[in-house]
Parts: C-alpha cells; structure tokens; sequence
C-alpha cells in the first residue's frame, strides 16, 4: 500500500488532457429537424408509413422521404402530415423548435469547452 490514505481513488482519464476535441455538432436543416418528429411521433403511435401517408393523402414514398429529411415540405403537406398524425401544426412545430434548443444546448457546452456527455461513468 501506498502513503496515500486508503480512501482515495486514483482517477485514470478516458480521454488524455490535451487530445483534440471533437468538432461542434453541426447546425440541423430545418428539413431534418421536422422529419424527425413526423417520424418520432408515427413511430411513438405504432403507425405504419403507410397508414399515415393515405390519412395525410400524401404518397407513402414522399412522406418517407420527408421523415428522412430528403424533402422540403411545403405548409400544406406538413400540415396535413402532422393532422394525420393527430397534431396541429403548432404542435409539430413546438415540437421542432425544442430539438432545436437541445441542439443549440449541445453546441453551446461543446464551444465552452465542456466534454461531451455520452452517458458512460465508471465508479470503483
């Protein structure tokens, strides 16, 4: 045993002091941000792209592709996206807007210098 008391933990970091830091998270596109709650909030309701895409009277090809963000939905087709999934457009985009911040949130701890969490912690 060593002169240090026998309480203390000795700290190995899992990353070294001086490695570089990953680079900031980009910016989401608006496209993205939106396809990711339709399909959140189809797949939160257990619901088929199919059975979204004729309550929404949209084709089922285009609305994967605006769950993928591959598309630019114009307010007719997000509206009637987030009707058929029981949303008013409001609600699909508060529901953007707080990714957004998370987002933003994340972006600004990373430029702070604050380590990225990843939900890994190691306790002896």
């Amino acid at each position: 045993m060593s002169t240090q008391g026998r309480n203390e933990a000795r700290v190995i970091p899992l990353r070294p002091q001086n490695a570089p830091q990953p680079p900031a998270p980009k910016e989401p596109l608006w496209r993205d941000v939106v396809g990711g709650v339709l399909r959140r909030e189809r797949l939160a309701q257990e619901r088929t792209l199919k059975d979204v895409s004729e309550a929404a009277r949209i084709s089922m090809p285009y609305l994967s592709e605006l769950e993928r963000g591959r598309k630019e939905a114009s307010s007719e087709v997000l509206a009637a996206a987030a009707h058929a999934l029981g949303l008013g457009l409001g609600d699909l985009l508060s529901l953007a807007q707080d990714d957004l911040v998370r987002h933003a949130q994340i972006r600004r701890s990373h430029r702070r210098g604050a380590a990225p969490t990843n939900g890994l912690c190691l306790a002896a």
